[in-house]
């Protein structure tokens, strides 16, 4: 089967992108186009668009069939299983904004989306980026990038958050959130305190956040598990995601955990950490959070 219509002409855009850029000299950079980019009036909001609510929803028809694409065969994977991978991820923007996704809805290149080879339309990955830590979630709508180079089409949003828009790309961890993880989102709701840290003080001019908020030990479903360590819970995005790009610079790799944000159905923004397969797991991290950035710990179950 061949790729949709709307992808066909992302590609036939790129391949002449590619001979104009070839005729002119090699091109700096990854992955920016420069007749690409922010639209003439783009929102004065950027860093508070939260992101993505993972939930389940059912795989759309076409875009989950075999296709091929610059004579190469791609095959989805609805096999329902995880998927992690490290590579490079790329950003498309106003070009393709407004015209129609693999799956027929509207490319918003404001939206927390991403295009990827082979996974389910839709589905919802955590990406984050190596060199700084920072991570997204993000909703997968459409098909892309083909160069053999990239993993993932990051929407201008994305990529503007994870400081991907100036050179073009950058190497990055995806991972697929799974039903599991987030069936347990879906089920948390807001909570008072102690459950959850009442909102932070303004940061003053030049600062960002300490993190001074409790970690609590949270398990996102009895049925399911699986842990995490709130860090904060906040109404205003911009307190929550100035807390998480703190804390992503001092989660050890060996964790085996990430910070996101999830935004609950009450319009609270959690900061969490994880996730870990067992409370001892999640208690263990916590005490060497503690440790290493002086984030208190008051444990309690949720």
């Amino acid at each position: 089967m061949s790729i949709s219509g709307y992808s066909l002409w992302r590609l036939l855009s790129l391949c002449l992108l590619c001979g104009l850029i070839a005729a002119c000299g090699a091109r700096k950079g990854g992955g920016y186009y420069k007749d690409d980019g922010p639209g003439d009036n783009p929102p004065a909001n950027l860093d508070r668009v939260p992101d993505a609510v993972p939930k389940i929803e059912p795989l759309a028809r076409g875009p989950n069939r075999p296709y091929t694409a610059l004579g190469k065969s791609f095959t989805p994977d609805t096999s329902g299983g995880p998927y992690r991978v490290k590579g490079r991820a790329s950003w498309y923007g106003r070009k393709f904004h407004g015209n129609p996704t693999s799956n027929g809805e509207r490319y918003d290149m404001y939206g927390m989306t991403a295009a990827h080879p082979t996974l389910p339309i839709p589905s919802y990955v955590r990406v984050t980026r190596v060199s700084t830590g920072k991570t997204v979630v993000l909703r997968v709508n459409d098909r892309g990038p083909f160069l053999a180079n990239r993993v993932i089409d990051l929407s201008y949003v994305a990529a503007y958050k994870l400081g991907v828009l100036a050179p073009g790309s950058a190497e990055v961890l995806v991972e697929r959130i799974m039903p599991d993880e987030i069936r347990g989102w879906r089920a948390q709701a807001p909570t008072a305190s102690p459950a959850a840290a009442p909102d932070m003080p303004p940061p003053a001019s030049n600062q960002t956040p300490s993190a001074t908020a409790s970690a609590i030990v949270q398990p996102n479903a009895a049925s399911t598990g699986i842990f995490y360590l709130q860090a904060g819970a906040f109404s205003d995005p911009a307190r929550a995601q100035a807390l998480a790009s703190e804390l992503n610079g001092k989660v050890p790799s060996d964790l085996g955990a990430t910070v996101n944000i999830e935004q609950s159905s009450g319009q609270l923004y959690r900061v969490r950490i994880g996730p870990f397969a067992s409370r001892d797991a999640a208690s263990q991290a916590s005490e060497r959070l503690r440790n290493s950035s002086g984030l208190p710990t008051t444990l309690s179950a949720q």
